[in-house]
């Protein structure tokens, strides 16, 4: 997984459950099919409800009724594409996977199964649809990690390049966009009709009935809508050559366009910068802890977690953490020395590894959890901040280049998996 499972449960709170078609009641209605699965109003209607909890304090900044229901519903949507697509390239995630989810799920927010249960009551979801929601959400992260180890690359001059920025003391930019998004294809009425669209939301925060955010929230066909807009901090580099000259003279808060590009038009804001030598020296956290790792083989993962609970419940019971590794463990780098795998960055063994050692406490020991190698327990020994060193800088640097170009490549494979699929929206009425 790409996001750590706090980031997947707020999903899963904010558009609910994966209600799909044979689950469909005949008091519920359908607000859109979408090829062969269906959208039904009652799971809108949590998804919208969430929203407009999540801006509680802010309702100002929420679209009209009409616009948050569409900008919603095309969230619902993207994501039962990905999960079919999933499905399609037999991604599966299986009831002990699930399980092992849920716990942490409920270990990240500081909550007993009970307590997370009784606090998805009060949300309005069942027990049932959460999981399901989760399987989903799951599915859709395990599918867009392998487009990126497909489709994205990153060679080492580029990683030299940026390094060669920081080390001159170049400078980040922190953006956020606006998109009115055209079809492929546009008729010269669509492009009038977006261009007068985007022209009008400029309009609105020239004259300050607006502010950037809010006008992104109300107005952007952008995935990103919804976080005002946000795509985060770029340097130089990594901004489209039509963009970046103009960007280096802007001062923050200034704002670009409406320019048009491939996906429709689109204002860019400056909305801060930072001198990327100072980022780079950013200190960093690093955990220190060992494991257990039990691989599943094909067919037997039910043997592997019967036998990662047992040595858990060991545990549990005063026996010795690294005497245990030593004997069980099943990874052979880290075994002999009692499963100690030294100081680490959060997710440098993976999303979902580093989301559990996050979530403990220096000392605690997590429950077993599963991984796509199989299923652990670990333990915290220590935490500190650091430096990064030259290793974990170039490290660091490829990352940030890597998401980059996933977000890109990932956003226009979203357009291509919409613009290819039957889609009906249903009315409220």
């Amino acid at each position: 997984m790409t996001k750590a499972f706090a980031s997947v449960f707020a999903a899963a709170l904010l558009f609910g459950s994966s209600v799909h078609a044979q689950s469909l009641q005949p008091i519920d209605r359908i607000a859109a099919v979408v090829n062969e699965d269906v959208i039904l109003q009652s799971e809108l209607d949590r998804a919208v409800g969430n929203i407009r909890a999540q801006y509680a304090q802010q309702p100002d900044q929420l679209p009209p009724p009409d616009v948050l229901r569409r900008q919603v519903l095309e969230r619902l949507v993207l994501v039962r594409l990905q999960v079919a697509q999933a499905e399609q390239t037999g991604i599966r995630i299986s009831d002990q996977e699930l399980d092992g989810a849920v716990n942490a799920v409920a270990q990240q927010n500081q909550m007993t199964l009970q307590q997370l249960q009784q606090q998805l009551v009060r949300d309005g979801m069942s027990f049932n649809d959460f999981r399901e929601s989760l399987r989903d959400e799951i599915a859709a992260q395990r599918l867009r990690q392998r487009f990126a180890q497909t489709r994205i690359s990153v060679t080492e001059s580029e990683v030299d390049n940026a390094l060669a920025s920081q080390a001159a003391g170049g400078t980040q930019y922190r953006l956020a966009h606006i998109l009115v998004a055209l079809p492929e294809g546009a008729t010269a009425e669509q492009i009038a009709t977006g261009e007068q669209k985007i022209e009008g939301v400029k309009g609105l925060i020239d004259r300050g009935e607006m502010d950037f955010a809010a006008a992104a929230v109300r107005y952007s066909d952008s995935p990103n809508a919804l976080e005002g807009g946000d795509l985060g901090w770029r340097s130089l580099d990594e901004i489209p050559a039509a963009f970046a000259s103009q960007i280096r003279t802007m001062q923050a808060g200034q704002m670009l366009g409406p320019t048009r590009g491939p996906s429709g038009f689109q204002l860019l804001k400056l909305v801060e910068l930072r001198d990327a030598a100072e980022s780079a020296s950013a200190p960093v956290t690093q955990y220190k802890a060992r494991h257990i790792l039990l691989r599943a083989e094909a067919g037997d993962d039910a043997t592997a977690r019967a036998q990662i609970e047992s040595l858990r419940g060991r545990i549990a019971g005063g026996a010795d953490f690294a005497t245990l590794a030593r004997e069980h463990s099943q990874d052979q780098s880290s075994a002999d020395n009692g499963g100690d795998l030294g100081w680490f960055v959060r997710d440098q063994f993976g999303a979902n590894f580093g989301a559990q050692v996050a979530a403990l406490e220096d000392g605690a020991v997590s429950m077993p959890f599963r991984t796509e190698t199989g299923w652990h327990i670990v333990q915290r020994e220590a935490t500190r901040q650091t430096t990064a060193g030259d290793d974990m800088r170039r490290a660091q640097v490829r990352e940030m280049i890597g998401q980059r170009k996933l977000e890109d490549e990932w956003n226009r494979y979203l357009r291509e998996l919409r613009g290819e699929a039957y889609v009906d929206v249903r009315g409220e009425d």
